[in-house]
């Protein structure tokens, strides 16, 4: 046991130096370590103010609360788009008109068929016949650029027009 006394006695002075070299740097590492939490601490502290919430698992919250809210009226908002391209494909928005003489001398270019159709080429065909005697105008349906009625080739040349339409 003497031994080891004396054994340590003489290596003390490298105990002890080795000691205040770990306790130096235990000390350089928290001082680190603490620079670091205060650093923290003030952006987190920056990033809940005017929040209204006192901690971040709330603000979590609230947020997953709206990201569900924005969630569902995107769903909506689609669902809503996707009706009215529904509707739109359906609606008569493709025109196409063609002014024509339709007595030869007797009248002028106020004669006119006009055809309305879809992108289902469904829609109707207005045509007007004027004359110095008077003015007719007469509605026929179609059905895939197609009538029941027989369609003159100025009916016919506006259909056309109408397809071409964008």
């Amino acid at each position: 046991m003497a031994e080891l006394n004396e054994l340590i006695l003489e290596q003390l002075l490298w105990i002890i130096g080795g000691m205040a070299l770990l306790l130096v740097i235990l000390l350089v590492t928290s001082i680190a370590q603490g620079a670091k939490l205060r650093k923290f601490k003030r952006k987190y502290e920056a990033m809940m103010s005017g929040t209204g919430v006192e901690d971040l698992e709330t603000l979590l919250i609230n947020l997953k609360i709206q990201m569900d809210s924005i969630e569902d009226e995107h769903k909506l908002q689609t669902n809503q788009l996707q009706a009215v391209m529904q509707k739109l494909t359906h609606m008569q928005g493709k025109v196409g008109v063609k002014r024509y003489n339709a007595y030869g001398e007797r009248g002028s270019d106020l004669s006119f068929s006009m055809a309305m159709i879809n992108d289902n080429q469904d829609g109707m065909i207005l045509t007007g016949l004027y004359n110095r005697d008077g003015s007719y105008v007469y509605a026929k349906p179609l059905k895939g650029g197609e009538s029941t009625y027989t369609l003159s080739p100025e009916e016919k040349e506006a259909i056309t027009l109408a397809q071409q339409a964008e």
